[in-house]
């Protein structure tokens, strides 16, 4: 039987059977086949063979091809390829070319975002170290990393990163595990047993691929490498979590759809009209090829792109660099944001902020000097060339405080003084030192956790014990204190056991991360804009709570998970149901992370998630929007991320969230502008067919090509920068559901600018003609005499067009909201715009050899007179339309 465990082969069969690394020492031992001897050099290499590499492994990555060719067949690129083919058909092979490039740009884009998971995963590797330090056949060597071996023998040293995961058998270290757990104090590592019921990454006696070893020196059995390791199960997690479209992605599909099911249909129709009432096909296939043109925006996908993009380098100005341009448009539907405290919601600079004392409680007075100062010797802080500190913040915190408290303690002084140390002990939650100076002669001090300090103590801490339950409600992490005399000729106590008893308690210090200043108003923001926030922290329930409250977190009720790894799918369920309440989960892991924002996306939730650790990958990649930490924050957690704060603040997460909403909300105004010239574009086809054709065309292909191309992008793209509307953080955010393109948003661009527009030009074109003397029927062909007042007239369809775009610009920048509540001139790339577009007009109507290229001819004043008017009729129209919307509104209960 003993065979059949300590195979490698059998392991091999089945690695999740591994070893339990929390079982007793000497059966870990038996189980991996490993003596003091470590394994010897042909085992290592059979294991190897077996185990594999110990290194991060990804999937296979899939085709480049099958992603471009899927990138390709998107519906807005099938648009796009449709409108480049009728470009090449109306003779103009530079658009045509040019729409294919805007086509390949976004597919290179959308491929870019697809490998980011794999990226991911790449960055995890670089984790683990390139060489360890490792025992086998009885002597110590150098191997690379990626040939240990479960039963290895490894050998810890500061400043070493650990290669494996291991369970400690000589020796003590101190190790970062910020990557994985999140909080940035070293954790001691000893040779012991386990903690009863304590999740793994707490474990006093286990080391994990990837952390850093900051002190001390110890030996190790490696009991898992590669995937197996914690670093290569997040690795899988964060290569299983898929990342769903944004849903302006998703909603732009339908969109596309939406307008090549109308396109198609449109142009169908009229083929078969036009060739029913007997017009030539030549003529019939030009007149169906230009209502397809007119019904295809050609611009809206580029218009979208680079309304991102400028949303993405007003972020970055503002201290959020997004990665993905659909998120811009993401942040603006979030409802949700799950936020870490350490460093987002709080400073991260831990202080003293409370003494208390058994004689004197919290007043303040000497002895409040001297206990900080006692305390501040009970530490190991450094200090630096410069002067500044470095070690542990709780310790460093107690150092600082001293000084604060005129009571500074000399380091240096500290270390001659000391007789003996015994280390933070994770199981005990104690650290004493035997110091000696002439103020005190030798004494041994202690500090702790309140709860084993006090049962140390000689006497009563009744009084001890509600005053750090008083410090604790107020968020504060609690040390006690206490020491004990030694006699002048008493030996120096070898063991922790013999120093640390018979004290007296000296009293309690208070230790505070104080919250930054502006998050208390960006939660109040938050809450104003129908925003809940959440907190998931690795940190204590009572002091995250304490944080939430400060700020303002918690809002109407307020409740704490103070377990939350062991809250069930149902529980979480009901949790998150509840519209009012907003939740602390404490003591998260990163399976908790990853199951709250599954569980808010399954509550049809957007969901904004902070992380900075390795731990916290999967979840970054899982929620609708991951945002990592710029300055705290590990490589993988911004590789994994959607959004990286490059201030680590919280408050910058509610200005990008603003600042989504805004971008939304202008993709929304420039689709209203484009969509508002479809009707003017297609009704002169109406008009010609309907006649069956009495009335001339009064718009060739070419004009219209001129008009989506040319006149009508810059104010497009200008109103991508429009400032948000007054009350934009004021209003509850959007349903996910909720279209980009919605029914009263078609009515008002369709039905009412469009028609509005429509009725312009088609006034401006029969003006022309009437007052050349032409009546229905009437031959206006090259040659006719009334030839020269049909090009003039189709002209002035195509000029008043562009006019009517001026207005509809104008009128576009606001959906609800009055001009002059927004400005006039506050938007000068519209303006500019505008002035390009005028420019642009004059000079296809009066320059000579475009007016042989696009069919043009000078307009008479009085024309000219008529369709200035046009930009003041449409907005005017619609600023009327608005007002009574708004009367309507306030006359509502």
């Amino acid at each position: 039987m003993t065979e059949a465990v300590t195979s490698p082969r059998d392991t091999a069969r089945e690695p999740l059977l591994a070893p339990d690394p929390l079982e007793p020492l000497p059966l870990l031992r038996r189980e991996l086949g490993t003596g003091s001897r470590g394994l010897s050099a042909r085992e290592a290499a059979r294991r190897l063979a077996v185990y594999g590499p110990n290194e991060v492994r990804r999937k296979a990555r899939t085709s480049l091809w099958r992603e471009l060719v899927r990138q390709l067949a998107h519906p807005l690129a099938l648009l796009l390829w449709a409108a480049a083919a009728l470009a090449f058909v109306a003779g103009i092979p530079v658009l045509g070319w040019a729409i294919v490039a805007v086509i390949l740009v976004n597919a290179a884009f959308a491929l870019l975002q697809e490998r980011q998971a794999e990226q991911a995963v790449e960055t995890l590797a670089k984790y683990l170290p390139e060489h360890a330090l490792v025992v086998r056949d009885g002597r110590p060597s150098t191997v690379e990393a990626r040939e240990l071996v479960p039963g290895d023998l490894v050998v810890l040293e500061e400043g070493a990163k650990v290669p494996a995961d291991a369970r400690l058998t000589e020796g003590g270290i101190e190790v970062d595990l910020s990557m994985l757990t999140g909080e940035s104090a070293p954790a001691e590592r000893v040779v012991g047993p386990g903690l009863i019921g304590a999740p793994l990454l707490q474990e006093p006696n286990l080391v994990f691929s990837g952390t850093i070893c900051t002190g001390g020196q110890a030996q190790a059995i490696v009991f898992a490498t590669g995937n197996h390791t914690e670093l290569g199960r997040i690795a899988a997690l964060s290569q299983h979590t898929r990342r769903d479209s944004s849903p302006l992605e998703q909603q732009v599909k339908k969109v596309a759809w939406l307008i090549a099911a109308v396109a198609v249909a449109m142009g169908g129709v009229f083929l078969v009209a036009g060739v029913a009432v007997g017009l030539p096909l030549t003529d019939t296939l030009m007149f169906a090829i230009g209502l397809l043109v007119a019904n295809v925006p050609e611009g809206l996908l580029p218009t979208i792109t680079l309304a991102l993009a400028v949303g993405v380098r007003v972020l970055a100005r503002q201290g959020a660099v997004i990665k993905r341009l659909s998120a811009v448009e993401t942040l603006g539907s979030t409802n949700v944001i799950c936020t870490d405290k350490t460093g987002t919601l709080t400073q991260n600079r831990m202080r003293l902020q409370a003494v208390w004392t058994p004689e004197h409680g919290r007043e303040p007075g000497p002895w409040t000097g001297d206990m900080v100062r006692t305390s501040a010797l009970c530490t190991t802080v450094t200090r630096d060339e410069k002067g500044e500190l470095h070690g542990d913040p709780t310790e460093i915190a107690l150092v600082a405080g001293a000084a604060a408290h005129d009571a500074p303690v000399d380091l240096g002084g500290r270390d001659t003084g000391r007789r003996a140390l015994f280390r933070f002990d994770p199981r005990l939650r104690l650290m004493s030192v035997v110091h000696a100076d002439a103020a005190y002669g030798p004494r041994v001090i202690v500090k702790g956790a309140p709860e084993t300090v006090l049962q140390t103590l000689e006497g009563s801490s009744e009084s001890a014990a509600a005053a750090t339950e008083a410090l604790a409600r107020e968020g504060m992490r609690v040390l006690a204190v206490a020491a004990r005399t030694l006699p002048d000729d008493a030996r120096v106590p070898s063991h922790r056991e013999d120093a640390e008893t018979g004290l007296r308690l000296l009293g309690l210090v208070g230790l505070y991360d104080p919250p930054r200043q502006e998050v208390a108003a960006a939660v109040r923001r938050c809450h104003e804009a129908g925003l809940r926030v959440h907190i998931v922290t690795g940190d204590n329930g009572a002091t995250a709570a304490a944080v939430a409250r400060e700020v303002g977190i918690g809002l109407p009720r307020l409740h704490v998970v103070a377990q939350s790894e062991s809250i069930a799918d149902h529980e979480l369920d009901e949790l998150l149901a509840s519209a009012d309440t907003e939740v602390v989960f404490a003591r998260s892991s990163p399976e908790t992370k990853l199951k709250v924002a599954d569980a808010l996306r399954a509550h049809g939730q957007i969901v904004a998630m902070t992380g900075d650790g390795v731990n916290d990958a999967p979840a970054l990649h899982r929620a609708h929007i991951g945002v990592a930490m710029g300055l705290s924050g590990t490589d993988v957690a911004r590789e994994a991320s959607t959004m990286v704060l490059t201030d680590d603040n919280f408050a910058t997460i509610v200005t990008a969230i603003e600042s989504g909403r805004r971008v939304y909300d202008n993709v929304r105004k420039f689709i209203v502008y484009i969509f508002a010239h479809l009707t003017p574009e297609v009704v002169p086809f109406l008009v010609f067919a309907l006649s069956a054709g009495a009335v001339p065309l009064p718009l060739t292909v070419l004009q219209i090509l001129a008009i989506d191309l040319g006149t009508e992008t810059l104010p497009a793209l200008a109103l991508g920068r429009e400032r948000a509307e007054p009350g934009t953080m004021s209003r509850p955010p959007r349903p996910s559901s909720q279209g980009v393109i919605s029914r009263d948003m078609l009515v008002r661009s369709w039905c009412y600018l469009g028609t509005v527009s429509a009725v312009l030009v088609m006034g401006a074109f029969f003006y022309v003609l009437w007052r050349a003397g032409w009546q229905p029927g009437d031959p206006t062909g090259a040659g006719d005499p009334l030839h020269h007042a049909y090009i003039t007239a189709t002209t002035a369809t195509f000029a008043g067009i562009v006019t009517c775009q001026v207005g509809t610009a104008v009128a576009a920048r606001t959906d609800h909201a009055a001009l002059r509540e927004i400005g006039l001139c506050t938007n000068p790339l519209l303006l500019a715009g505008i002035a390009f577009e005028l420019a642009f007009t004059a000079a296809l109507v009066y320059a000579p050899p475009l007016q042989g290229l696009f069919g043009t001819a000078a307009l008479p004043l009085d024309v000219v007179a008529l369709i200035a008017t046009f930009p003041f009729l449409v907005w005017g129209t619609d600023e009327l339309r608005r007002w009574v919307r708004r009367a309507d509104h306030r006359a509502k209960p």
